[in-house]
């Protein structure tokens, strides 16, 4: 199987791949055509690599493109589980739909950046000048309600068709955000069964196969607030297998290259 990548970081481990600067990819791109498969692409590489060049990549397309902003993100998961998103407006900033949030959300309430990840661009809004002054940074709010919690959130890891790990990810005392790259603790400890299950059948709806999922606990309930596509590594557990490993059993199994004789065009990896 040929194999490229245009992540070295996320493919160590993984026999007989070719890394390939993304910045590249036009210059190779007679290598990328022979490859059987792409490892890794950037969102703006996809339609060169799948809808040009009908190439087969992983993470899938639902992956990558959903991961690559958190507005689509939201859409997607209000289509097939809204009933655990927090209560999310998502509006084009100008004056009316400012004020009219000002008069319609409560404080606390919280706010994002549409294409950043590992706790960057998310906000905790206090009062109007702090609201006011990210709207003015930002073309488009994505406003999100508050949830009361226990001071905690559960990353829960996909890799392939499989959990390869989840933990809790515990915030420092009087910090808003839990991410372990803000100096959130981590702990395997009572990793509740149901919340997997939740996830499991999202990424299944979606068919996202490599995401760390963010879950949020308040008042009983689950909320998804985000997955990552390049999530990090930093709270993981030793397993049996490294993630390298993981993601090559799960092409060798879920991708067959095309006969030679009997050239097709290629899918996407489901």
């Amino acid at each position: 199987m040929k194999l490229i990548t245009f992540n070295a970081f996320r493919t160590i481990g993984i026999p007989g791949v070719r890394y390939i600067k993304p910045e590249h990819m036009f210059n190779e791109i007679d290598i990328i055509k022979e490859a059987d498969l792409i490892l890794f692409p950037q969102n703006w590489q996809v339609p060169t690599l799948v809808y040009g060049l009908k190439k087969q990549i992983f993470p899938s397309i639902e992956t990558v493109q959903i991961g690559a902003n958190k507005i689509e993100m939201t859409r997607a998961l209000w289509a097939v589980a809204k009933e655990h998103v927090p209560y999310t407006e998502i509006l084009a900033s100008t004056d009316g739909n400012i004020a009219n949030v000002l008069e319609t959300f409560p404080f606390p309430f919280v706010v994002k950046e549409p294409k950043n990840s590992m706790g960057k661009g998310v906000f905790l809004i206090e009062n109007d000048r702090q609201f006011i002054d990210y709207a003015r940074n930002n073309d488009v709010l994505y406003v999100q309600e508050y949830l009361p919690n226990s001071g905690k959130d559960l990353r829960v890891c996909i890799v392939g068709d499989q959990i390869y790990d989840a933990y809790w990810r515990i915030g420092q005392d009087g910090e808003f955000l839990h991410n372990v790259a803000k100096g959130g603790e981590v702990s395997h400890q009572l990793i509740p069964g149901d919340a997997l299950d939740l996830v499991l059948k999202i990424a299944n709806l979606l068919n996202i196969n490599h995401a760390g999922f963010d879950i949020l606990v308040s008042e009983g309930k689950y909320y998804i607030l985000e997955f990552n596509v390049l999530f990090g590594n930093q709270g993981l557990k030793t397993q049996n297998k490294t993630i390298a490993q993981t993601i090559h059993h799960y092409i060798s199994q879920n991708f067959v290259p095309p006969h030679p004789t009997s050239p097709s065009p290629g899918k996407v990896i489901s």
